[in-house]
């Protein structure tokens, strides 16, 4: 007996698979959607997808869907809503289930189809071997069903349902069930799906060790599959038959079950090879009619040549007789950009002024602490005070290093303003990036004591110039050190958002209210003067960020609350291998 409900079993798992015929389902949720979506007719992206979805192109609806999502963010949330729907379906065909289920959960309600998607999420969580919640959804959904709603078969459904409680050994629960199913498919004539009702109902009675009762579901299964045109069901009902025979002792019978098995076996493969034969001929047929058409091409085009002499003669004095005007317009045109362009130059001109006048008064006030804390070393040195003097001499060096990297990022933004700097951008690991850039402010962090952590994966890659991301990180981590007090935390990882990863470098420090956190963000350059007094900077490098992190075709946005820290968001592309 073990041996036969082991391969029983196997059975059982099988039905999952062809208790909804998927053609006859798919022409009937397509005529649903159609009939429910009559006003989005006129929507060339839906119907496109629609007739994608219609001929089963999985991998091509899913990308048209995706693509026509991405380019359109104001979609009718409706429209969205059946958008959505189309591509977790594909998802499920394609055997996808988690990315189906996260698609699924994207609906929105109210939403006319949402019992099709608890039915496909019940059917999603069977298969992920998940029963209890399975059985929750299918209930639910045999609660919501009734006879208007067309696409969802309640004798389907009911199926699904007793093959849970059967996963879950509730067997007073699943033969209720079951029984109820075998009911509805006698009553419906669904040949198919009684065959695998009555494997699934015989399946349970061998689990109950029920031999009396099962044995004759298995015959009815077998005799009843002679009727089906489906090669796998004939298959598979004569080898239970013979595993049941060959438990019976009667290996006659279980012989000759064997034999069948084995023939239906080869006329399966048989007939695999002759549908791919076909396919094969019917590509080739496509391929004449193309020759064909591609001489019909030549001679058209021949025809068209003569046809468009006479047009280019039509065309070209319609061109003479607007060229007047083309110029008159031009001649405007051009005053009105040179009039826009000196609004440019003069703002520009403002902009450079006041750099010079922040960089400059900076500058000075770096030097001049350094020069004040340089007389005081000397006095300590003279007093032989060696440890203030170190002291002193460590903030002179951070003085400098801060001085330095005003003068880098004023550098770097003349490059990147005169269009003289060098941009390459490709894939890069972004983990590495971050732990060279990082490797510099070390001894700044232990100094601060400051707890750093890079939790970046290293099979992270991002599509930039790796210079400018170093500039770029440099920056941030430069500010996060700066804004942190002593004992804070410094951060840095990634998030995937779809075609995005967004790298976040988040600090414990004072934080950003909201009114400069909306400058900073601004696409316009500002400079403004530093509100806190000991921190050096003029807020360059955070702009310098901006136009770099925007040539790398990226977004910044900052995240912060006083006295909470900041995240720094940082988005760039994938690489399409990420993807």
């Amino acid at each position: 007996m073990p041996t036969i409900k082991s391969f029983l079993l196997c059975f059982f798992c099988l039905t999952l698979n062809f208790v909804f015929s998927q053609k006859e389902e798919l022409q009937k949720l397509e005529n649903v959607i159609s009939s429910k979506t009559k006003k989005f007719s006129s929507d060339i992206n839906f119907q496109k997808s629609l007739e994608l979805f219609r001929d089963e192109k999985w991998d091509s609806t899913l990308s048209y869907i995706t693509k026509t999502l991405e380019s359109n963010k104001q979609v009718d949330s409706e429209l969205r809503n059946y958008y959505f729907f189309l591509k977790g379906y594909s998802l499920q065909r394609k055997k996808n289930r988690k990315a189906a289920q996260e698609v699924f959960h994207k609906i929105k309600n109210p939403f006319e189809l949402s019992i099709h998607v608890q039915s496909y999420l019940g059917e999603i969580a069977s298969e992920e071997k998940d029963f209890t919640k399975a059985l929750t959804i299918l209930q639910k959904v045999e609660d919501d069903w009734n006879d208007t709603i067309k696409g969802i078969k309640i004798s389907n459904i009911k199926h699904n349902i007793g093959l849970c409680y059967l996963h879950l050994k509730k067997f007073k629960e699943a033969e209720k069930y079951l029984t109820n199913s075998i009911q509805l498919y006698e009553k419906d004539k669904d040949t198919v799906e009684l065959v695998g009702a009555y494997g699934d109902i015989a399946n349970l009675y061998y689990e109950e060790y029920k031999d009396d009762l099962a044995i004759p579901y298995f015959k009815k299964a077998y005799e009843l599959s002679k009727h089906a045109a489906n090669f796998t069901l004939k298959s598979n009902t004569a080898k239970n038959m013979a595993v049941v025979e060959e438990n019976r002792k009667d290996l006659t019978a279980a012989l000759k079950y064997r034999k069948e098995y084995e023939q239906w076996n080869d006329s399966l493969n048989n007939h695999n090879k002759i549908w791919e034969l076909a396919q094969l001929e019917k590509k080739l047929a496509v391929e004449k009619k193309q020759s064909e058409v591609n001489v019909l091409k030549v001679e058209n085009k021949a025809k068209i040549a003569q046809r468009n002499g006479y047009l280019y003669t039509a065309i070209t004095l319609l061109v003479l007789l607007f060229v007047i005007t083309f110029y008159y317009r031009q001649n405007i045109k051009s005053k009105k950009t040179i009039l826009n362009q000196k609004e440019q130059l003069d703002e520009l001109n403002a902009t450079k002024d006041k750099l010079f006048s922040i960089v400059s008064h900076d500058l000075r006030s770096s030097v001049n602490t350094l020069k004040l804390s340089n007389k005081k070393v000397i006095k300590k040195l003279e007093k032989e005070n060696i440890k203030e003097a170190h002291q002193l001499l460590q903030q002179n060096t951070n003085i400098v290093g801060s001085a330095y990297n005003l003068l880098d990022n004023l550098l770097n933004w003349a490059l990147l303003q005169t269009k003289q700097s060098y941009f390459e951008i490709k894939e890069i690991h972004l983990f590495f990036t971050v732990e060279h850039v990082a490797y510099n402010y070390i001894p700044l962090i232990k100094e601060k004591q400051l707890h750093f952590e890079n939790s970046i994966s290293k099979a992270v890659k991002v599509m930039a110039d790796q210079e400018s991301l170093k500039i770029i990180l440099r920056n941030l981590l430069d500010n996060a050190i700066k804004f942190s007090e002593a004992n804070g935390e410094i951060k840095i990882y990634t998030e995937n958002n779809d075609s995005l990863i967004s790298i976040i470098i988040e600090d414990t420090g004072v934080g950003i209210d909201n009114e400069i956190r909306e400058k900073l963000v601004k696409k316009k350059i500002t400079l403004e003067e530093r509100k806190h007094k000991d921190v050096i900077g003029s807020g360059l490098g955070l702009q310098l960020c901006k136009s770099m992190i925007q040539k790398n075709n990226g977004t910044l946005s900052i995240v912060s609350e006083l006295g909470k820290g900041t995240k720094m968001i940082v988005s760039l592309l994938k690489p399409l291998s990420n993807e």
